[in-house]
């Protein structure tokens, strides 16, 4: 009979450190490479307009790719999450680590077909089993936004937004953010002299 290895958080800490992401959902380990300009602009933008309207309200933090340690067999980086304050009271270790569900996750998606699996299905199932209000799956070659909302007892596709579009939330209230305004403008042609 034939084992299939289970990775821990503390396998995560052996990890080279080689520019590659390491993630493990229910002790599969997932690989990813660093991202590319149009997916970190993407996060840095959500990360900005979360953070503005935290300045605004004073109802929550927003973080860019905080590790979230949820177990021993799950511990991942979401690209940016967003967690009311009164959660975040008690959602930290001693370390610093999140170790609670946040409100929201947002995911930026890369290419591959490994990627989109582990963002569209194995995070997707991992935030439902954990307790994410709110997921958003951010894919800046559509240039679209998919909404997930907890139903129930999982997350549910509410609503896909693209160009043209505003974001909205429940969680967020009078939070707008246009969905054009998360994606890098195409690079102007270089014109010969």
């Amino acid at each position: 009979m034939h084992t299939v290895e289970k990775f821990t958080s503390a396998d995560l800490a052996l990890m080279p450190d080689d520019n590659n992401r390491y993630e493990i959902i229910e002790g599969e380990l997932y690989v990813s490479r660093a991202p590319s300009r149009e997916h970190q602009y993407a996060c840095l933008r959500i990360c900005r307009f979360l953070d503005e309207w935290n300045d605004q309200t004073g109802l929550g933090i927003a973080l860019p790719a905080p590790g979230l340690i949820f177990g021993d067999d799950d511990d991942v980086i979401p690209d940016v999450i967003w967690i009311s304050r009164a959660r975040a009271a008690t959602a930290f270790d001693e370390a610093g680590h999140l170790i609670a569900a946040p409100e929201l996750t947002v995911e930026v998606l890369s290419p591959g077909r490994a990627n989109e699996f582990r963002d569209r299905e194995a995070k997707l199932d991992l935030y439902s089993r954990r307790g994410v209000e709110e997921y958003w799956i951010v894919d800046w070659i559509l240039r679209t936004v998919e909404i997930y909302r907890r139903n129930t007892d999982q997350l549910s596709l509410s609503e896909t937004l693209r160009d043209g579009d505003s974001i909205k939330s429940p969680l967020l209230p009078d939070f707008a953010c246009a969905v054009s305004s998360l994606f890098l403008i195409p690079p102007m042609r270089q014109t010969q002299s």
